[in-house]
């Protein structure tokens, strides 16, 4: 069973996905919530394995409620539910450890597939929302001025990141253990000085490393 958290203070739309994933087999809904005002003791008591975020929150915002979440439990992945597709938002979601990102508008059958997607280690965002990102890239992409002193190996891993493998397929491949994966991702991080594996994808597509 995946434990979901849902953050959302619109009442009709939280109730109807309340309804939607608890008539999903697999998911589990362990808490839903109008705002982040208890967000610290309710993810160390719920421990859940993906939380769905609005963001526009009363009180705390769920972009500003994203590092909360990854900061108590980093293996939790967090995706943005919001109304909000502008760059600015997207961007600073992702910076703040969001996996995910998804508009209101999205068919309920793309949004549990969303939560499955996410939990596998995949990035799911709506289409335009992707778009914009791939567009931001595209204007923003320079040579690559450096190589931030990845190893081989770790650059074989970016690669597998970039390509949406997950960590065992990515273990797999390089015949290591997901244990080990892990342990050069966290070096990944250190050395992009990032946050979350979709800021890792995204900085290395920036760069030019893959």
């Amino acid at each position: 069973m995946i434990k979901v958290v849902y953050y959302e203070d619109n009442r009709n739309l939280r109730e109807g996905i309340t309804f939607l994933l608890q008539a999903t087999p697999q998911l589990e809904l362990v808490g839903a919530f109008a705002d982040c005002r208890n967000i610290q003791e309710e993810i160390r008591t719920l421990q859940p394995d993906v939380v769905l975020m609005d963001i526009d929150l009363p009180g705390m915002s769920g972009i500003e409620a994203v590092p909360v979440v990854k900061a108590i439990a980093p293996q939790t992945q967090v995706m943005m539910l919001t109304v909000f597709d502008n760059e600015e938002k997207i961007f600073q979601a992702i910076r703040n450890g969001a996996s995910g990102y998804l508009l209101k508008h999205t068919p309920p059958s793309e949004i549990v597939e969303a939560i499955f997607d996410v939990h596998k280690g995949g990035s799911p965002m709506t289409a335009n929302v992707a778009r914009k990102v791939l567009q931001f890239f595209q204007q923003q992409r320079s040579a690559k001025t450096e190589d931030y002193n990845l190893s081989a190996r770790e650059l074989d891993i970016i690669k597998g990141l970039v390509s949406g493998y997950s960590y065992k397929l990515i273990a797999d491949e390089l015949h290591i253990s997901i244990d080990t994966v892990r342990s050069h991702i966290r070096h990944i991080y250190d050395k992009l000085h990032v946050n979350s594996k979709t800021e890792a994808i995204l900085k290395a597509m920036k760069e030019g490393l893959v």
